[in-house]
């Protein structure tokens, strides 16, 4: 092989370092071909992409084609606020969802997807728009004072409803609730009926499960018990927390959304978006971040 000359050698090697240096120094998101970030792109064309699943009340196309849901909705307000207006959507199965960020078929996933320390190992979670935990329902007024599945527990004669199949059967075991006393019924309106007939003292399900099934039912006589403290399975609270998601090199955009998103939080707008799909007070993330939930 032929040596290159001595001032070729030189130049090669200060070339080489200047190119390692360069990027080892470049700035956290990752730019295009064209040297724009995602959110610059974004930006500049007033349209993002985003990847979503038909589930209701999350994401989810209306009769007449309309893109909406409690997270579309959310990321609509936030995007407004940075100069995005018009969003495209891109239906795929939930399990796809991930990969198709990944592949950049689309440029954020608002899908209400849950949080959890191994879907953060592949995306970029922005931080909570909300939260689901357990809910209870009783008689009104609450008469037992019930206010967890402890409480159920301790009761003694306290009977519970809940659809057969349905996870709250494993808490309430695990909460100590015996098994005599869970009534196994085939659906949340076979629960209503449970309670309302007063062969059940309280119905258990998530809490938009819940409200939606107290809407519907709009009888004086029942209330949602909202001071119910979550149970804890295995040393861990069962809540949930949904947020957007992100590639990993888009920190840019990621921050950008949180910056917006705590805006919604303080000026009481998100509340206003979650109501909009059956989500109460009690379903806001309060102060939770996603390293909160990662740790």
């Amino acid at each position: 092989m032929k040596k290159l000359p001595l001032l070729k050698t030189l130049l090669v090697g200060v070339l080489a370092f200047s190119v390692f240096a360069l990027g080892g120094c470049g700035t956290t998101e990752t730019k295009g071909g064209d040297g724009i970030s995602t959110l610059e792109k974004a930006k500049e064309k007033g349209s993002v992409t985003v990847g979503f699943a038909n589930e209701k009340p999350y994401a989810y196309k209306t009769a007449d084609g309309k893109l909406t849901g409690e997270a579309v909705e959310i990321a609509r307000a936030v995007l407004k606020e940075l100069g995005i207006n018009d969003m495209q959507g891109e239906l795929t199965e939930f399990a796809s969802l991930i990969p198709g960020l990944q592949a950049k078929r689309f440029d954020m996933v608002t899908a209400g997807m849950f949080i959890t320390p191994e879907r953060a190992e592949q995306v970029s979670f922005a931080n909570p728009e909300y939260s689901i935990g357990e809910a209870i329902a009783v008689k009104k007024g609450n008469p037992l004072d019930l206010h967890s599945y402890e409480d159920i527990a301790k009761h003694g004669t306290a009977k519970v409803a809940v659809p057969g199949g349905a996870i709250e059967y494993d808490y309430l075991v695990a909460s100590g609730v015996p098994k005599d006393r869970i009534v196994t019924v085939p659906d949340m309106p076979a629960a209503l009926a449970a309670l309302q007939a007063g062969r059940t003292d309280v119905i258990t399900a998530t809490g938009p499960s819940i409200q939606a099934t107290l809407d519907t039912a709009n009888d004086p006589n029942l209330e949602r018990v909202m001071d119910f403290t979550q149970p804890v399975i295995d040393g861990e609270s069962v809540r949930g927390y949904g947020a957007t998601a992100f590639r990993h090199e888009d920190s840019d955009f990621r921050e950008a959304f949180n910056a917006e998103l705590q805006k919604l939080k303080e000026s009481g707008e998100l509340l206003k978006i979650l109501e909009s799909f059956g989500f109460t007070e009690q379903e806001l993330p309060g102060d939770t971040t996603v390293e909160d939930i990662i740790k």
